[in-house]
């Protein structure tokens, strides 16, 4: 069973009991967090597809650690305009282990 969810602008592939880095989310380590936007569900040889998301599907997960990103270089430089600036970024992340996919929000969520 597996679905697909979106988060922070972003869709991704989720399966229980897999670690996925998403953007950062509020809540510290331990925390129990729940996705709301389910875009599909795919369980044996039936498929789920919501329009765009699926009503009262969720999908449960535990944050395990927040940390940042590698650091990007930002370079600008004007040629022959004695210009030039560098600026770094470094985003924040979350990890999150997903501990259950429930097609209807009355189902028990284990965390």
């Amino acid at each position: 069973m597996y679905a697909i969810i979106k988060t922070g602008g972003k869709q991704y592939r989720v399966e229980v009991g897999e670690n996925i880095e998403v953007e950062y989310l509020e809540g510290s380590e331990g925390d129990v967090i729940t996705f709301e936007e389910v875009l599909l569900i795919k369980d044996n040889n039936k498929m789920t597809l919501g329009n765009p998301k699926i009503d009262n599907a969720q999908v449960v997960g535990k944050i395990v650690t927040h940390k940042k990103q590698k650091k990007l270089t930002i370079f600008k430089m004007k040629r022959r305009h004695n210009y030039k600036l560098k600026k770094g970024h470094r985003q924040q992340s979350t990890k999150v282990e997903i501990s259950a996919i429930s097609p209807s929000k009355e189902a028990k969520s284990v965390a």
